[in-house]
């Protein structure tokens, strides 16, 4: 019998001027983009990986400041299910020294109407619902995560 295992990820949005943060990746065969994203390694916690991830995709410092929500989405590409934090975070600074993931082309910089404009390049659906919601005000404290070590 095969068991199943979610991958727990996290991705961040960072709004800036009206634009959002987004990279543009090479998955699966296709060039998409996506929020700065990725899975969460072993010992680290959902803030630090978020930072990390955002740092290394995009080369942008930031500073998570709220929960915006957590997704599922199974994916149609290789049959993963995924499990997402999705975190606001505020734009530090910017390092164009730092190289950048492999896969990762570039971070670009997009209005929502871009972003829903590219739907088809989209990642996963996750993507535009996960601005939505942060344009809908969804908020939720980072204290809602408790995380606890030996």
């Amino acid at each position: 019998m095969m068991s199943w295992h979610p991958h727990a990820t996290v991705a961040v949005i960072v709004e800036k001027e009206g634009k959002f943060l987004l990279v543009e990746e090479s998955s699966s065969g296709k060039i998409v983009f996506n929020q700065p994203a990725g899975h969460i390694e072993e010992d680290e916690t959902f803030i630090e990986a978020a930072c990390r991830e955002t740092l290394e995709e995009s080369a942008w410092y930031v500073t998570p400041k709220y929960l915006v929500g957590f997704y599922i989405y199974k994916s149609g590409n290789n049959n993963t299910t995924y499990h997402r934090a999705c975190f606001y975070a505020e734009a530090l600074s910017h390092d164009p020294t730092l190289e950048l993931d492999d896969g990762i082309i570039r971070a670009v910089w997009m209005t929502r109407d871009e972003i829903e404009s590219n739907l088809e390049k989209l990642r996963s659906p996750m993507v535009l619902k996960c601005i939505d919601d942060y344009l809908a005000g969804k908020e939720y404290p980072l204290e809602l995560i408790h995380e606890y070590s030996n």
